[in-house]
Parts: structure tokens; sequence; C-alpha cells
């Protein structure tokens, strides 16, 4: 199958990675995986929900958009429905996976993520950008000796994978995900431990062996994603 972009089955979308792009935040990144592109930042509250408080322990939360004009047809903005709750509560749970909250004391980070520009895999390229913004802010907070320590367990990525015409295709752009017969999004860490799957299967079924490669090939992408987060973090995790 000739891909619309020229890849080959296996191969991901060029990353580009801007870093500290906003003045404000904690920590940020503009990020481009193929056309996609989103701005991610870390924002900290000296402060924790009700239910931590006195807890000795902190919280992360996360939230998504899409700017109006990130899509041929506008969106509405403050647009909310199911889909983008669905997707912040995918964001700040891949996140919590890899940080201790007990050691950034009783403050709240939050992730935000804007879609500036939408080909497919604004998630998972939310995810990705978030982790890198979370880096950064934790490394500001440590060099502000507000935390003594690095929190993160491990690195962080998620990427796309899907069967589109019977072949497995990593990375899928917004033609691929739109005619996919199957849609996986795939969040793991740099131990290669699975934290989140959300599978469909858009047109009829799919077998165990279809799963097996779905799941081999999203770890290969996931793999080259996380290089690209070491190369440019440098955290010893």
């Amino acid at each position: 199958m000739q891909r619309n972009d020229k890849r080959d089955f296996d191969q991901i979308r060029d990353i580009k990675i801007e870093r500290n792009v906003i003045k404000y935040p904690k920590g940020s990144c503009l990020i481009s995986c193929g056309q996609t592109r989103v701005i991610c930042t870390a924002t900290v509250e000296e402060s924790v929900p009700l239910f931590l408080k006195g807890s000795n322990t902190g919280w992360l939360s996360a939230e998504y958009g899409m700017l109006p004009a990130s899509t041929n047809n506008r969106i509405p903005r403050d647009k909310k429905n199911g889909r983008v709750y669905e997707i912040q509560r995918l964001i700040g749970r891949a996140l919590r996976s890899v940080i201790n909250l007990k050691d950034i004391g009783e403050r709240t980070i939050k992730i935000d993520c804007d879609v500036l520009q939408a080909d497919g895999g604004t998630r998972t390229a939310s995810i990705t950008g978030g982790f890198i913004a979370l880096a950064d802010c934790l490394k500001s907070l440590k060099g502000d000796h507000l935390i003594t320590k690095i929190p993160l367990s491990s690195y962080l990525a998620a990427v796309s994978v899907g069967i589109v015409e019977g072949n497995l295709l990593l990375d899928l752009n917004y033609q691929e995900d739109s005619s996919a017969d199957v849609d996986m999004n795939v969040v793991a860490n740099s131990k290669e431990e699975f934290v989140e799957l959300q599978g469909t299967a858009e047109k009829g079924c799919f077998s165990r062996n279809l799963l097996n490669g779905m799941l081999d090939l999203s770890l290969k992408g996931i793999k080259q994603i996380i290089d690209i987060e070491k190369d440019i973090l440098k955290l010893n995790l």
C-alpha cells in the first residue's frame, strides 16, 4: 500500500519539538507530528483538590482543546463534548502513571494541550508533548529548590496504529485514520510497559494475531519517540 505521505508502513511522522515556547508556564513545548501541531504547557498551583488536602500528596490533571481553525471546518470556541473530556482524562491518567505525586508536595500540576492544527493523532501528540512539558516543569521546580528530585519513574510516549485496506500502519494521519478498518491509540513507557490501549474495529473485527502485530508496531514507534525525548531531556530514568 502506498501511503499518501510516502512513508513506510512502520515509519512514524517527522517529529519536531520546540521547548519553552511560552514565557509563563514552568514547562511548555510545541510538538509537531507531521502536520499535527499541539502546544503543551505545564503550570503549577500551590494547592490540591479537597480530597487530597493534608495528605502531603500532589495532583496532576490535564485539559485538551482544539482551536477553532485547527480543522477543515471551524470548531466552535470552548466547545466541550464527550470526546474532549475522554481525551483529557486519558492525558491525565497517562502522565500520572510515571510521576510520584508524593514527591511534589501539596501542589497541582496542570497540563494544557491546545491543538493548533489537526491531521490525526492529536491525543497521542498531546501525551508526548505533555510529558516533555511536565519534565521541564519538574526540572524548574527542582531548580527553584521546591522539590528535591525529578519524581519520574520512566519516559512516556504515545502513538496510533491501525489497519487500513488490510495493511498494518504506524502513526496514522487523518486520511488514514478516517478510512481505517481498525484504529488504536497506544501509550507506553520506556520499560515497554503499556499504560493504556484504546482500540476499535470500525469495520468488522480483528484477530488476536492482528492485535499482537499492532502492539509490536506501536512499541517500535514509541521507542523511536522516547529516543527523541531522551535526546532532548537527558534525564536518567
